[in-house]
């Protein structure tokens, strides 16, 4: 059974940074494409990167470009987003996501979801 934990989330105030950590339990993939999402309530989920197999990053959404970083160590199973320069509109629910396909072109191609992370960025 495929898990994915979320951890790394917090209370921050702007201009500080949090580092996620997604954890994948039961990912046999070896080619497969993982990311990042974010939801605030009442809102619709944006993605935020997404990483594949290679190495291939992709920032989904321009207001994270330059102070988010996406990455993976294959070898734990295990995705960060390294998020610097916290803006108080970052405040959301962060979940990570798996397309064990690999294509990672919409969200209906992640087919496992973790359960979240908050974070929460004060001004």
């Amino acid at each position: 059974q495929v898990q994915l934990v979320e951890s790394g989330g917090g209370s921050v105030q702007a201009g500080g940074s949090l580092r996620l950590s997604c954890a994948a339990y039961g990912y046999p993939y070896s080619s497969s494409c993982m990311g990042w999402f974010r939801q605030v309530p009442g809102k619709l989920r944006e993605g935020v990167a997404t990483i594949c197999t290679g190495g291939v990053k992709t920032y989904c959404t321009d207001s994270v470009k330059g102070r988010f970083t996406i990455s993976q160590d294959s070898a734990k199973n295990t995705m960060f987003l390294q998020m610097n320069s916290l803006k108080p509109e970052d405040t959301a629910m962060y979940y990570c996501a798996a397309d064990p396909q690999g294509y990672c072109v919409t969200e209906a191609d992640f087919r496992y979801w973790g359960r979240g992370t908050r974070v929460t960025v004060s001004s």
